[in-house]
């Protein structure tokens, strides 16, 4: 992806954070965004290149919630995204009233549009007023959904967590019997985090899973592929964090590979490194990627060709000189007298 240009409507220098910002919009943004944010800030002052990638690595997201986290912004009038001819992200521009708009959603500029195909479902959460979610919480079927997530969740659901359900049942178009599936299939791997649960709910909702057998479906997918990886790098004993999913989830859904390209990467980085690194796989796979590895096959034909360019670098050179008597002149000549060592080889034999 091409380098972004960073740039602010003001002549400031310091990297400051307008109390209102805190005190008015932080309470209630995801703090994955947050920290997003205070990280462009920091970069505005920053004479090094910018972009989508560099920031995903540097915080370990994956570059769709760097984008996600860009639009939640725009949509609070923080900063606003510049786009080029082709639609391609070219300009972030901080804004001077950042946090000091008031939080009901405005429409954004004219000026700078987003492009109807960067748009997804998680780019247009809505804010829920007290009626909103007094209405919500008073439905039986809801009600019912709020105390089944509260006792797997094991404590009283807060404000926002009761926003964060509304959003994906009303927004995200999940039924009650989805979301409680989510909730206590999320928990048993050892997730009880409901931002942890928006991901998947998220990405349920872009796959376009609407029933409970399809969400089995695409999670007994995930499994086999989550619990392989974890058997290729001898991992036992724990579940794997939310840095090392964005591993996974980068080489499935980016990448397509399937879990026997994987595993042959993690098998490849324990014979390198005696121990699974998420990192050093990934700079496998990302090789891979480069080269147009699908197959486990492709990965043969790579791998031979890489041995046939290696012996030829490697061929050794003949640097040994004879002369015209077909002498060695790398070492000292003797001159021995053959027939007179045959006789000394007949006399010793008739001993």
């Amino acid at each position: 992806m091409k380098d972004i240009t960073l740039h602010i409507n003001n002549n400031t220098t310091a990297t400051c954070i307008p109390n209102s910002f805190i005190d008015e919009l932080m309470p209630d943004a995801n703090g994955e965004y947050v920290k997003i944010y205070l990280y462009l800030l920091r970069c505005i002052n920053s004479a090094e290149d910018f972009s989508i990638s560099k920031l995903a690595d540097k915080l370990d997201h994956t570059e769709k919630d760097i984008k996600r986290a860009l639009a939640y912004w725009e949509k609070k009038h923080v900063l606003r995204l510049e786009y080029d001819s082709n639609g391609q992200l070219a300009g972030i521009c901080f804004l001077d009233s950042a946090g000091s708009m008031p939080k009901k959603e405005l429409t954004p500029p004219a000026q700078a549009p987003v492009p109807e195909k960067t748009v997804s479902v998680s780019e247009s959460r809505p804010s829920y007023s007290k009626t909103d979610m007094l209405n919500f919480q008073q439905n039986e079927n809801h009600e019912n959904l709020l105390f089944i997530i509260e006792r797997y969740i094991g404590h009283p659901l807060s404000t926002h967590d009761i926003e964060s359900i509304m959003y994906w049942h009303q927004e995200l178009k999940l039924s009650t019997d989805l979301i409680e599936y989510l909730v206590e299939s999320c928990v048993d791997k050892g997730h009880k985090s409901l931002r942890y649960m928006e991901k998947v709910a998220i990405n349920w909702s872009e796959s376009s899973i609407r029933t409970v057998e399809e969400a089995k479906r695409a999670t007994g997918m995930h499994s086999q592929i989550y619990y392989g990886i974890m058997k290729a790098f001898g991992i036992s004993g724990r579940n794997l964090v939310d840095y090392e999913l964005a591993f996974i989830d980068k080489w499935t859904n980016t990448f397509g590979f399937s879990l026997d390209v994987i595993s042959e990467a993690c098998k490849r980085t324990i014979q390198s490194t005696n121990q699974p690194s998420f990192q050093y796989a990934d700079s496998i796979l990302e090789s891979w990627h480069k080269n147009h590895v699908h197959r486990p096959e492709d990965i043969a034909v790579l791998d031979s060709a890489y041995k046939k360019s290696k012996s030829v670098v490697s061929k050794p050179v003949n640097n040994v000189r004879t002369s015209a008597g077909g002498r060695f002149n790398n070492f000292p000549q003797r001159s021995y007298n053959y027939d007179q060592l045959e006789k000394q080889l007949l006399n010793s034999s008739n001993q």
